[in-house]
């Protein structure tokens, strides 16, 4: 029997935001909607060359549930299996929902949903908060340490007019140190700044095109730029210059992980539509849609798994003179936005992604 779907059917598989697989005699891949393609970073076309088996790993339980299905006829279930491979990465656990095709009597339908949606998004509101909490810190840091520390840079500059020379890279070390703390104290102090900033539609891409070029006339002038972009994006409620401070450092990073001798390095910076992901507000009932989704990806050595979970925790790095703050601050901007950001890395291939709202003009709702 000729497998088929109509029109319809696959209009509503490709608007659905969890992958989809038609799988059928030989379980091989029939059919395979655009959620699909991202998840398995595959074409639809390339993977209706594929059996399912070269999808997932040896022995995975979901081959097993695919002959259940067409042995019984019958939906099946499971839950909490790791799909993760050198292709989809080191962890994927997904819930798997398999039922058969009505329309043909050896298909089955694969619906992934990845466990680690919601739990990203959990993770995500602790990053907030993490974030947020050393908000205080700034406060006392700003009043506390800056001020003592230009009385110590005054009285070194005071006696550099009265000692040798020698002993005047001494005084000149301590005016160093001091302008270097001041500096780090500066960056803690902007977490302590809850006053509201203007939002207004924010053209993603034109933000993206502005970082590109600051990248490519400074720190990423060695590297390749790969731009995969949603044309149709609609506009993010935002403001530009805290956008572009945030893409900025997801974008410096990504170059100095790759580093400065690669000869490969590339950025791809991403965007596209994802309707279907909400994030309820904490102390309310309400969700807000994040449909709007921007990538940074680099082909650098990755992210330590160790710092994985972590990575977004005030001074927490993997850079030998960084001060663990950038995406701390990152996670700040991006969740005073309403949206979140989470880093997906295996050796060359780590991914920041951030999910934003729409700009909502007076009167429309989501």
């Amino acid at each position: 029997m000729p497998f088929l779907l109509g029109s319809l059917e696959v209009q509503a598989l490709n608007v659905l935001p969890m992958p989809v697989l038609v799988v059928g005699a030989g379980q091989a891949v029939r059919y395979a909607n655009m959620a699909a393609e991202d998840f398995f970073q595959t074409s639809a076309a390339m993977l209706k060359r594929l059996r399912l088996a070269d999808l997932i790993p040896f022995g995975s339980p979901v081959l097993g549930l695919v002959e259940e299905v067409q042995r019984r006829g019958a939906s099946v279930s499971e839950y909490r299996l790791d799909l993760g491979s050198a292709r989809l990465g080191a962890e994927r656990i997904v819930d798997v929902f398999a039922s058969p095709l009505p329309s043909d009597v050896d298909a089955v339908v694969l619906m992934l949903q990845e466990r680690t949606i919601a739990e990203k998004m959990d993770r995500q509101l602790t990053h907030r908060g993490a974030a947020r909490s050393i908000t205080a810190l700034g406060a006392m840091l700003a009043h506390e340490i800056k001020n003592p520390l230009s009385g110590i840079r005054g009285a070194a500059q005071l006696l550099e007019g009265a000692i040798s020379d020698e002993d005047r890279l001494l005084t000149q070390l301590i005016c160093d140190e001091t302008d270097r703390i001041v500096k780090l104290v500066e960056r803690v102090e902007l977490f302590g700044d809850e006053r509201p900033s203007e939002r207004d539609a924010v053209n993603v891409h034109d933000v993206l095109d502005h970082v590109k070029r600051l990248a490519q006339s400074g720190f990423g002038r060695h590297i390749r730029f790969t731009e995969i972009y949603d044309p149709s994006l609609p506009p993010v409620a935002g403001n530009r210059d805290q956008l572009v401070q945030v893409m900025l450092n997801l974008v410096k990073n990504a170059a100095e992980a790759i580093g400065e001798h690669a000869i490969d390095g590339e950025i791809t910076l991403t965007t596209a539509y994802r309707p279907g992901i909400r994030l309820q507000v904490p102390g309310s009932q309400d969700r807000i849609a994040l449909p709007l989704e921007i990538g940074v990806r680099d082909n650098g050595p990755g992210v330590p798994h160790d710092l994985l979970q972590h990575l977004f925790d005030p001074f927490v790095t993997t850079k030998a003179q960084g001060s663990g703050l950038g995406l701390a601050l990152v996670a700040k901007v991006i969740g005073d936005h309403g949206g979140i950001v989470e880093c997906e890395s295996v050796p060359r291939r780590t991914n920041f992604r951030i999910l934003l709202p729409l700009h909502q003009r007076q009167g429309q709702s989501t």
